[in-house]
């Protein structure tokens, strides 16, 4: 492990962060605390990541330009955050040229980039989830759909955005889900095929763990809320906010998610010659007949990492070079014990069109952080470039507080047409 050894003792990395999102701001603004990073970049960034990274016009899903990057900027560690390099193979063409990743490579991505794939691995290995069926043909779906059980939760195959899930609660519905994501492509390719799936009861915890292949280490758990307004309604998001640690998930379920579910799933993927290196995220339902896995993605949720990633308190890039190099046995990673709120700032419209290019009053201090989820500086000015906009987090002692912080924050931010939800953090059955 000479390469291991180097970067581990090297103080002067230079380091390149793949994406521009809210998550990818959280990354940057830790990556930029280690004291071993002398140079960080951003491809592309965006408008708060400017103020940690150098941002380089380089679009998150072009390997070729990227690559030429690296290797032009003598680039030690490259960090592949987004879903969609990562079912590309962005870390395997990194990887290949001799510029080691943080991020599992192509075969295991697919965790993630094919919820078929996951299914048939729990299935075989015998992890807990939703009974299942899928369909390539559309007569077939509708045929299906007409006689399933209501509700029923309908899902594209491949990536969405974080919204190619419907839970449907009438056949009205169902049918109406089927075409938009068959016939009429709403995500292209991603609903050529379609997963019908048993709707799952009980609250829902996000679980990110580090991965090195073989084990694994569960970061803070939090609770996503996913549709896009109060009460838990209207059309699924990439999320709305985020609470940690989630209220629902304590010792005696994280020691029977161990067992049954995290390394089963490490063990079943290095079994399937896809062994897992990076972030594995566990999406989790804690049913009456105990926790099942909802999905997996194959790095950092967003907004999960706005939140998880304030707790942290060790080193993230040393917790990213060990998950890489199959070192993560030892390693000094620490949380908080303090609660986390994020509350997301979205444009109107969203999730469906919404306007960019609105102007965005930010003051200097809010009393909190403010994580950039979709935004684009102009000379003095920062627009909104996105349809979730900022990521606002506040850290405190207690759940309560935290939110009460978040919100204060909230008030002090502006731009046109901008909406986020009220009860981020309430016990109403999320």
């Amino acid at each position: 492990m000479a390469a291991y050894t180097q970067l581990m003792n090297s103080s002067a990395l230079t380091v390149a962060v793949i994406g521009g999102g809210g998550r990818e701001h959280a990354i940057v603004k830790k990556l930029s605390q280690s004291p071993r990073v002398k140079k960080l970049y951003a491809l592309p960034g965006n408008g708060g990541i400017a103020a940690h990274a150098e941002c380089v016009d380089i679009a998150a899903t072009d390997i070729e330009a990227a690559l030429a990057f690296m290797k032009s900027n003598a680039v030690d560690y490259a960090v592949v955050a987004p879903d969609d390099p990562l079912s590309m193979g962005m870390v395997d063409a990194f990887e290949g040229a001799g510029i080691p990743c943080f991020g599992p490579r192509k075969a295991a991505a697919r965790i993630e980039s094919s919820k078929l794939f996951a299914k048939v691995l729990m299935k075989k290995y015998s992890i807990p989830t939703a009974d299942y069926a899928e369909f390539s043909d559309l007569g077939d779906a509708l045929d299906y759909a007409a006689n399933a059980k209501l509700p029923m939760v309908i899902k594209a195959d491949g990536l969405a955005l974080g919204k190619g899930v419907i839970i449907a609660e009438s056949r009205e519905e169902a049918q109406a889900a089927i075409f938009s994501l068959m016939r009429d492509k709403k995500f292209g390719p991603s609903g050529e095929r379609i997963l019908i799936e048993e709707y799952l009861t009980g609250p829902e915890v996000s679980l990110l763990c580090f991965a090195d292949g073989k084990r694994l280490f569960p970061m803070v758990s939090s609770m996503d809320h996913k549709r896009a307004y109060d009460g838990n309604t209207g059309p699924n998001t990439g999320g709305m906010g985020v609470i940690a640690p989630n209220p629902y998930y304590n010792e005696d379920i994280a020691k029977e998610c161990m067992e049954k579910i995290f390394l089963p799933t490490m063990e079943a993927m290095a079994k399937e010659r896809a062994e897992f290196r990076g972030c594995l995220y566990f999406s989790l339902m804690l049913t009456e007949d105990g926790p099942k896995v909802i999905e997996y993605n194959a790095r950092f949720g967003d907004p999960e990492a706005e939140a998880v990633l304030e707790l942290m308190q060790s080193d993230l890039l040393e917790a990213m070079l060990r998950c890489t190099f199959g070192e993560l046995e030892g390693a000094d990673i620490r949380f908080s014990n303090e609660s986390a709120c994020t509350v997301i700032m979205a444009s109107e419209g969203y999730p469906g069109a919404y306007e960019k290019g609105r102007e965005i009053t930010l003051p200097a201090d809010v009393g909190a952080a403010v994580l950039h989820c979709g935004t684009k500086a102009q000379g003095d000015r920062l627009l909104t470039n996105g349809g979730r906009v900022l990521a606002i987090t506040a850290v405190r002692p207690t759940l309560a507080d935290a939110r009460q912080a978040a919100y204060q924050a909230v008030s002090k931010v502006s731009f046109e047409g901008a909406f986020y939800r009220r009860d981020i953090g309430e016990t109403h059955g999320i």
